[in-house]
């Protein structure tokens, strides 16, 4: 372990350099000034130079003594856990309290005695390498919290997230519609969802085989994603091949305007599938509901009553968007949207 001995007598810094030299510490430097101190304490450990771990230091110096720099070492946070022991020649109580307030952990008087020296840097350097010791700990503790938080995110991750398609899973989905469900019963605004089935997909199975299938959902969760903007909404993998959408403060006109988009999005893409009975390409049906949340309601209603809005969507002939109009989810009514130049 390094040690600095810092002192304006060169005879002194001889004499305490031998000493330690004689018991096996072979790594002392020297300092005649602060400044030639601070110099040596400045310099980068990667440059090839020892870190220092122990300080003995004369308590009268010019230009700056030991008390004051004692003070600079302890301002500067890389330096202030090195232990300082004060060599002086003056032991009257108020310089030693002065020491030890500035941070000092223990004291000398000269002439400095070999055992009392011996002892006393072995106490020093005993609780330098144990305070290096818990800062090692602490850091590998640190590291291993970080690392266990960087875990615990994936974790979270991987069990809200479809694994085929990297949308939100239906746990998921069902947790950020409580929690939405909750914000818009506080707030009575309104909240949307869309259900939305991929159609004849079974067909699409057997036709292009599973791996096929599911190409064919990614495909159609990347564009829900582009067709979804705004941050607080979700796109969920439902179950299968059916996906819903959670719109937040989302009245159902303006949720009827995104599923449509959608599933004009989607048939724009042209996926061939063969063996549909309403395109040469995949389609999709959606049901859209939207309820303003009342007391004694419950997020299982809206969801029902986005998929009677669905089911009257496939009746109908699939490829299609389908509303559901309910001032309370157990009073849902279907509702046929004005003619816009898109399927009903």
């Amino acid at each position: 372990m390094s040690i600095l001995v810092v002192d304006d007598s060169r005879v002194v810094r001889a004499m305490l350099t031998a000493l330690l030299n004689s018991v096996g510490y072979s790594e002392v430097e020297t300092a005649d000034s602060v400044t030639t101190a601070f110099e040596r304490l400045e310099e980068v450990p990667s440059q090839g130079s020892p870190s220092i771990d122990l300080i003995l230091m004369d308590i009268t110096m010019p230009e700056i003594d030991g008390i004051a720099a004692i003070h600079r070492i302890q301002a500067v946070s890389g330096l202030r856990d090195i232990p300082i022991i004060m060599v002086t020649g003056r032991v009257e109580p108020e310089n030693l309290k002065r020491a030890f307030d500035a941070g000092a952990i223990d004291y000398l008087t000269k002439p400095v005695h070999e055992v009392e020296l011996l002892a006393r840097v072995r106490s020093a350097l005993k609780l330098k390498y144990e305070m290096d010791q818990r800062k090692a700990r602490e850091h590998e503790l640190m590291l291993a919290l970080k690392q266990l938080e960087t875990a615990n995110k994936l974790l979270q991750h991987v069990s809200a997230t479809d694994a085929l398609t990297g949308v939100a899973n239906r746990r998921q989905f069902d947790d950020v519609l409580d929690v939405e469900w909750a914000r818009s019963a506080r707030s009575q605004s309104s909240l949307a969802i869309i259900l939305l089935d991929v159609d004849y997909f079974k067909r699409y199975n057997d036709a292009y085989g599973h791996q096929g299938g599911d190409a064919c959902l990614k495909t159609v969760a990347s564009i829900l994603i582009s067709c979804v903007l705004r941050p607080e909404d979700m796109v969920a993998r439902y179950g299968g091949e059916e996906f819903a959408i959670i719109l937040a403060g989302t009245e159902l006109s303006g949720a009827r305007i995104v599923a449509n988009r959608i599933r004009a999005r989607i048939e724009s893409v042209e996926i061939t599938h063969a063996s549909s009975e309403v395109s040469n390409f995949v389609t999709v049906s959606a049901g859209v509901a939207a309820t303003i949340p009342h007391k004694g309601d419950t997020p299982a209603g809206l969801i029902e009553a986005a998929d009677k809005a669905l089911y009257k969507a496939k009746q109908e002939g699939r490829n299609r968007v389908q509303t559901c109009a309910c001032t309370q989810p157990s009073q849902a009514v279907i509702v046929t949207p004005a003619p816009n130049g898109l399927p009903k």
